[in-house]
């Protein structure tokens, strides 16, 4: 199966087959991804992918709902085609990806078997191949949804002391959606995953300036894969509040295609910036204090916009050297780190630490680095202009799907918004705008901007 057609010619059912491919950035870019399924009647050929990766006996991963959605189907082709298995089912209806689920599920793991299937979407998908490392399984997802891009990643999202972590797992051996099953999934669901590709305007503009800032590793045959798969997906977005099955179809494709990116890539960048991180801010936050939370690609696409808006105004940004330098001079540790606490409570201390190994804050690395900013300034904005739409576009592709389109849909204030904006150069060790905005002094400037922009 050709996942997508503009892939830069290449052909992802051989690229699997081989595992990967050389590119002519000088990398062998790999996956662990041996078998994609998407078709009507998908979940009818996992007994012959469990057969064909040499699968004994599965142990079935689910939830309350994908269990009804999909998990019962998938026993009953078990059943049919003599393959054994253990079922067990989360019975929490809140279930997220943190330690306890990861715990409770290996508690239950049934030792006879030898290959585990997840049964869902992202938080199932996520413990899956957390469960998979550790018990040294081969692991198999049936997707239920065309919600988020992890499925096909090394990766999983989980909540770990309080902050959302991108954790390495077990990249899948196999990936089958079921376009009868996904194209009924909630329409939130489909709006989350509209969210998730919308997010990739910015994840590879960031990747291409950090690029340019840095020196990271940039692939543009990755770049121009996710590229022409957010590209299908915005032609195909009107179809999705009307569950239009060639509409879906693209999108998980794409979803799909995401994932291997950051495996081809060996990190999130080709799938997620800035955008991410308000996300999860967001998440962290409720868990210490109960604030508004919502599907991970649904607060994706909300910050997309508001990403957006931010690189309008660093568009209208004359840089200073002494105007950095005086602004990095002035910066305390200690009271950034007390405002930090202020929002995120104890979910705090992981982001503080975090600091301690990158250093992100040192005077000299931000000299060397405002340095090259001011060299190539031109060029950052180049990349700006050639990578992002406007933001009334993604708002007019949200408001097509009957997503949310701003932050008070969301239940978020115009403080809250702000202050999550300069979190977020402290969730990951990642260059991206707020990072760049410090570097270049205007980051209190640019929050109180996004403030004014959704109040």
């Amino acid at each position: 199966m050709l996942l997508n057609r503009e892939v830069q010619k290449k052909d992802i059912k051989k690229i699997l087959k081989q595992g990967g491919f050389n590119c002519g950035c000088g990398k062998y870019h790999s996956t662990a991804v041996k078998d994609i399924v998407v078709s009507s009647g998908a979940a009818a050929q996992v007994p012959a992918l469990i057969e064909k990766h040499t699968g004994k006996k599965a142990f079935l991963l689910s939830d309350l709902n994908t269990y009804e959605a999909a998990g019962k189907g998938v026993e009953k082709h078990l059943d049919d085609a003599g393959i054994s298995y253990t079922s067990f089912v989360f019975q929490n209806p809140d279930l997220e990806p943190d330690d306890r689920a990861v715990g409770q599920a290996a508690l239950y793991f049934d030792t006879g078997c030898d290959i585990i299937l997840g049964i869902g979407s992202g938080t199932i998908n996520d413990i899956g191949k957390m469960l998979a490392k550790v018990t040294g399984c081969k692991y198999i997802v049936v997707c239920t949804a065309p919600s988020m891009d992890g499925y096909a990643s090394a990766t999983s999202s989980m909540i770990r002391d309080g902050i959302k972590v991108s954790l390495p797992s077990v990249c899948p051996c196999a990936v089958a959606a079921d376009l009868d099953i996904i194209s009924k999934a909630p329409v939130r669901l489909l709006q989350a995953g509209l969210g998730d590709m919308l997010a990739k305007y910015i994840s590879l503009c960031e990747w291409r300036i950090s690029n340019v800032i840095t020196g990271e590793f940039y692939c543009e045959e990755i770049a121009s894969m996710v590229r022409s798969s957010l590209r299908n997906c915005i032609s195909a977005s009107a179809g999705l509040k009307n569950r239009d099955p060639e509409a879906v179809k693209v999108f998980i494709e794409g979803l799909i295609l995401a994932g291997l990116a950051m495996s081809f890539a060996e990190s999130s960048r080709p799938a997620s910036g800035i955008e991410h991180y308000f996300s999860h801010l967001w998440e962290m936050r409720a868990l210490q204090f109960h604030t508004p939370v919502h599907l991970h690609g649904i607060q994706c696409g909300v910050a997309t916009v508001l990403a957006l808006h931010i690189y309008e105004f660093i568009k209208t940004i004359r840089p200073c050297r002494q105007k950095a330098l005086n602004y990095v001079r002035d910066f305390s540790i200690g009271s950034w780190n007390r405002f930090i606490v202020s929002f995120l409570g104890s979910g705090a201390s992981p982001l503080m630490e975090l600091e301690k190994t990158e250093g992100k804050y040192d005077k000299q690395k931000h000299r060397e680095r405002l340095e090259v900013i001011l060299s190539k300034w031109d060029e950052v904005l180049k990349v700006i202009t050639e990578e992002l739409p406007s933001y009334k576009d993604v708002e007019r592709m949200l408001t097509e799907a009957g997503a949310p389109v701003n932050v008070r849909e969301l239940g978020h204030s115009g403080d809250c918004v702000r202050d999550a904006f300069m979190i977020t150069k402290d969730i990951r060790d990642k260059y991206i705008a707020s990072r760049l905005l410090w570097d270049l002094g205007f980051l209190d400037e640019a929050g109180e901007y996004l403030k004014q922009k959704v109040q």
